[in-house]
């Protein structure tokens, strides 16, 4: 549902109080008096069944008494009363509804089933609901103040968004005396209906809100999360404090290795894959988001540090060294520079340390100088009051040269008395000022952090093949087992899978008897490890499943009947079916491991680290969401300690053989959801090859049994190949039109390259010389959940793109935008119209009510276009004309996030 009617809760014209009272300490009460006496313009109608008046105000005994149609319900009333109230919300025709009441879904004893009821009314007629146990809401633009909180947040730029409603009040209480202001404050309880998903769309979307701040325990719609967050962190930043880092209550895994990486681990790979910047405390969740909205993002982790006290310097050093930054590495015009400003006493290094003498006359030379040393990613000022300069002076001057810098600057004012009056002036000019140099580095990190977030969300992958075709044996092979109640495949079994994805495994034949081994050894070659092979054992030397090598042809029989006799030995646990013979591996390459599993949030998650029996010792993993492309396989690849290892290796490793095996893994989750857990433990890498050597796949019965659709299990959306197909031009060219990909950059900008003038002002309302790197990788890089484009290919000669048709949904899912653009070289050939077609598809299948589009008013071509196929016109100005096309569609059944064979 999206952001669809919260405009109800956040602009309400006319707002009900359910459970308003006199009596002292009542939440009613108190949401009564702070909703009249902030300043708001709407009207607000007591609801009390037992009193007159409340306040003095006229009270009605129900909602429906109310004689006029309410936006918003806020529900302060016992818990048992509460879906009664909501139904008759409903009957009334209210939008939105507000439960401030506790005693739900969280804490047992029937309140499930009370939470059931008014779920069933909210998708009757279709209300927007938060809560319940929610403190309210705040929207400062509009001086509304619907909560029982005793403070009412002073107005800025910052959406503050807590699913904890006790460290919302607390948060205002700080906030007043830090000067800290929202745009809003939500509480969103215990989540049965808006949730944290929605409010990025609304926030995202609402002009008053510069940055988004989030505390939450866990998420419960990971794929709005993780679509909405990447819709939005790009241009407002997203900041995280995610409580209950170190919960270990996770379900056992089957596959053999036990669970390598935490919850906390898949939480923090989810905020860098959509661009969210996670930090670990309140103060650092307020500093970074003033942090990253009044400063430039560092592009680098290099800090230059200028102080005239060493101390705090080094306690800044300590912090910055402590969280993976370094201290700028200065050059050497910048050292010259330096060490003729300063006395000779004093050493121009890193820290700066301009000792506490200090005039303010060299405070101005070293930080002009500073400023413009090329090596330099960010710079950090550190004043203590001493010696010869005064803090206002240093702020003013601090104001005065940081005008004309580029990169970020944070200061630090160590004190009090006049100190208090410079951080007001550094604050209302727009520079960070922080009380301790630890805070300051923090957030420092924090916004190379984000910066870093963003360059892998817009990073231009290498084109890899991939096969998009799904084995048909493969999906017989699962049938197979399911059907003699199997749900751990066999090693050859689960070897067939990652075969047919392309992914090497070692060249293993079945042998029954001992006589099998030995003629199996000859065809293989000596050495030769024999195994046991049994679903039932997963790591086989952790079972004793396997026995030492064989190098001659007199071993066999006596190490198959050893094998076979330790198997019967420990037949409680499993059931010897016959025995592979392998290859011996040789021992100079990497054991690495490759797995996946589902994840009850965040459904099928990827790993990657080091393998064999080292895992359990190491625990070097990484972790990551399918589907990969080739960078992020690579930044999967670089997050754990062995693949920083092996890059350093001599000779040279061809790590893109990794990058290569991860997506085509990554391929073959996207094509089965029937998979709980697959693991290919260890993967041997020499440099050159990689290839498997155990494998094991464990099915998803239940899931199995109760119907799977084809994406559910995958918390981004893969490529929606539904929308490839081949096609002709009139002149009979043919062209492939098919969904762009990231990698897909370099081809589109091409095409906007040949436009003509005239081609892109039809397109974009001016002439562009030259599309931007970022802008471009926006084109490319979508969240398929919310915008595809269609490219036409050129099928013959030099891959070429002569078209796009792109459909972006806005986040309430009722309409979208779309917008075409044709090469001048094959204009006029029938390519526009077909695009349009594709858009109105996509449209459909999305479950949108309208689509539009802006064309120029001059654009003849495009207008008889749109006209032909039933858009309406409508004149925006004398240049501008909007075109819509309206659906028929039964919104309670269209709901396109259910609709996952769009992407069949």
């Amino acid at each position: 549902m999206g952001a669809r009617n919260l405009e109800k809760i956040f602009d309400p014209q006319r707002i009900a109080v359910i459970g308003a009272s006199d009596r002292e300490g009542s939440l009613g009460g108190k949401v009564l008096r702070n909703l009249i006496g902030v300043g708001y313009k709407g009207v607000v109608y007591p609801v009390n069944p037992f009193r007159p008046t409340v306040h003095g105000m006229t009270a009605y005994p129900n909602i429906g008494k109310i004689p006029w149609q309410i936006d918003l319900a806020i529900i302060a009333t016992p818990a048992h009363t509460v879906p009664q109230i909501v139904e008759e919300c409903g009957k009334a025709g209210v939008g939105g509804i507000i439960i401030l009441s506790a005693g739900f879904g969280e804490a047992g004893n029937g309140g499930e089933d009370l939470e059931r009821q008014i779920i069933e009314s909210k998708n009757k007629y279709g209300m927007r609901i938060i809560g319940p146990s929610s403190i309210g809401v705040m929207i400062s633009k509009k001086n509304l103040n619907a909560t029982f909180a005793n403070k009412m947040a002073c107005p800025g730029k910052i959406a503050f968004i807590s699913q904890s409603a006790a460290l919302c009040a607390s948060v205002l209480d700080w906030a007043s005396e830090a000067y800290v202001g929202f745009s809003a404050v939500v509480s969103i309880g215990s989540i049965i209906d808006v949730d944290i998903g929605d409010l990025i769309d609304y926030f995202g979307s609402d002009a008053q809100t510069r940055s988004i701040l989030l505390y939450f325990e866990s998420i419960k719609n990971a794929r709005k999360f993780m679509s909405a967050a990447r819709g939005f962190a790009r241009v407002k930043p997203i900041i995280v404090v995610k409580a209950g880092r170190f919960n270990e209550t996770r379900k056992a895994v089957s596959c053999h290795t036990d669970d390598l990486f935490s919850e906390d681990a898949v939480y923090d790979a989810a905020f860098r894959r959509v661009g969210v910047v996670r930090v670990e405390t309140i103060s650092d969740l307020f500093n970074s988001a003033e942090a990253l909205a009044m400063q430039p993002n560092p592009q680098g982790p290099n800090l230059t540090i200028i102080t005239n006290a060493g101390g705090p310097a080094i306690m800044a050093t300590d912090t910055l060294i402590a969280k993976g930054g370094r201290l700028s590495t200065l050059s050497n015009g910048t050292i010259d520079a330096l060490n003729k400003s300063l006395p000779t006493y004093c050493r121009a290094t890193n820290p700066v340390d301009i000792l506490e003498e200090a005039t303010l006359d060299r405070f101005r030379k070293v930080i002009e100088i500073s400023f413009t040393d090329p090596c330099s990613d960010g710079f950090l000022i550190i004043y203590t009051p001493q010696g010869a300069t005064d803090p206002i002076n240093i702020a003013k001057t601090i104001v005065e040269v940081t005008r004309s810098a580029a990169k970020p600057v944070l200061t630090v004012l160590m004190g009090e008395g006049d100190c208090r009056k410079a951080k007001r002036i550094l604050q209302k000019n727009g520079i960070l000022v922080f009380p301790t140099p630890e805070e300051a580095v923090s957030t420092f990190m924090h916004m190379y952090s984000y910066a870093q977030n963003l360059e892998l969300l817009y990073q231009t992958p290498e084109e890899l093949s991939v096969d998009l075709s799904i084995p048909a044996s493969l999906k017989e092979l699962l049938g197979k087992a399911l059907k003699e109640g199997r749900v751990t495949l066999s090693q050859l079994e689960s070897f067939e899978f990652l075969e047919a994805y392309k992914i090497p495994t070692v060249r293993t034949l079945i042998a029954k008897t001992s006589d099998d081994v030995k003629l199996l050894a000859t065809k293989l070659g000596y050495p030769i490890a024999p195994k046991a092979l049994s679903s039932q054992i997963g790591n086989k030397s952790e079972a004793d499943g396997i026995t030492p090598d064989i190098r001659s042809t007199v071993e066999p029989r006596a190490h198959f009947d050893e094998l076979a006799e330790r198997e019967a030995d420990d037949n409680s646990k499993t059931e010897l079916e016959s025995v592979t013979s392998e290859p011996m591996i040789s021992k100079k390459g990497y054991e690495l491991l490759i797995r996946s599993k589902k994840d009850p949030h965040f459904g099928s998650i990827i790993s990657f680290g080091i393998g064999g029996t080292a895992s359990q010792l190491f625990r070097d993993t990484s972790v990551g969401f399918p589907p990969l492309n080739q960078v992020l396989a690579r930044r999967l690849l670089e997050k754990t300690a062995i693949y920083k290892y092996m890059s350093t290796a001599e000779p040279t490793l061809d790590l893109k053989i990794l990058e290569e095996i991860l997506v085509k893994f990554s391929q073959l989750i996207v094509d089965f959801p029937e998979i709980e857990e697959i693991e290919a433990n260890p993967l041997v890498f020499d440099g050159k090859n990689a290839f498997a050597v155990n494998a094991r796949i464990v099915l998803d019965k239940e899931r199995i049994m109760h119907g799977i659709q084809p994406h559910e299990h995958l918390v981004i959306a893969p490529y929606p190949r539904k929308y490839v197909e081949d096609w002709k031009l009139k002149n009979e060219s043919p062209i492939l039109l098919r969904p762009i990909k990231p990698e897909d950059e370099t081809l589109l900008d091409e095409m906007f390259r040949s436009l003509s003038e005239k081609t892109m002002r039809m397109r974009f309302f001016q002439t562009i010389k030259q599309i931007p790197h970022d802008t471009l990788t926006r084109y490319c890089n979508l969240d398929y959940d919310r915008e595809i484009a269609i490219v036409a290919e050129k099928k013959e000669g030099r891959k070429e793109i002569l078209g796009v048709g792109r459909l972006i949904a806005e986040p309430g899912r009722e309409s979208g935008e779309f917008a075409v653009v044709v090469a001048d070289k094959v204009q006029g050939l029938g390519l526009g119209s077909k695009l349009i077609d594709c858009t109105i598809e996509i449209a459909k299948d999305l479950g949108l009510e309208t689509v539009y589009g802006y064309i120029l008013s001059t654009n003849i071509t495009m207008v008889h276009l749109c006209t032909s196929k039933g858009f309406s016109m409508e004149v925006v100005d004398e240049e501008t004309t909007k075109v819509t096309l309206s659906f028929s569609q039964d919104r309670k059944t269209s709901d396109w996030r259910a609709k996952l064979d769009v992407w069949e």
